[in-house]
């Protein structure tokens, strides 16, 4: 056992994890920059935009090529490695992350899941729903496909916040509140949990 002090705070790994429209991105970002960590958010936008393809086009081919969230996630896990701490905010950052000392979820219901894409991207609001809806379904079932992971089971998560009626700023305020509170408790440092497999065939 060694004691993890205030001064410890700049090892702490945090994983924070919501489906679109949750402010995972914008939240995950308020905390790194609060805390002065590394801030790791590399998503199927990132890889659209490396391969000149549209986000739905990246979409519609990882249905068909597991290949594609397995590049996702161990880009990301891998930064989460490099040393030090970092606040990594993906879709299943809580799942893959097995050593983040502090796991979020964040949850809203889908229409504020959906005026908030639509605030951030623009569109037509029937279109921007059917989107969401169908992309949290070919997700969940993609996840399941290949990690086993159900996304919509989230009960381990340290924290769980309803994001319903809270502005970014304030939903970080939280997390930032707690990964403080944990970095001055006693915890026993050696082997840690290991994320699912992110090479199995």
């Amino acid at each position: 056992m060694e004691k993890r002090g205030k001064e410890d705070i700049k090892g702490i790994k945090i994983a924070i994890s919501g489906k679109s429209g949750c402010g995972n991105t914008t939240v995950s970002r308020l905390v790194a920059e609060a805390l002065g960590l590394r801030f790791i958010n590399f998503t199927f936008r990132n890889l659209a935009l490396e391969r000149g393809l549209t986000l739905q086009e990246v979409i519609s081919l990882a249905k068909e090529d597991d290949s594609w969230d397995r590049e996702i996630d161990s880009r990301q896990v891998a930064l989460a490695r490099e040393g030090g701490g970092c606040v990594l905010g993906s879709r299943l950052a809580i799942w893959m992350l097995g050593d983040a000392d502090l796991k979020v979820f964040l949850t809203a219901p889908p229409a504020i899941r959906v005026k908030r894409i639509l605030n951030r991207e623009g569109g037509d609001p029937a279109m921007a729903a059917a989107f969401t809806e169908d992309r949290d379904r070919q997700d969940r079932e993609r996840y399941i496909k290949i990690y086993n992971i159900d996304n919509d089971k989230y009960g381990f998560a340290d924290l769980i916040i309803k994001t319903d009626d809270l502005d970014p700023a304030a939903i970080a305020d939280i997390i930032v509140q707690e990964a403080r509170t944990r970095s001055r408790r006693l915890k026993p440092l050696g082997d840690f949990a290991k994320p699912p497999s992110l090479l199995k065939a």
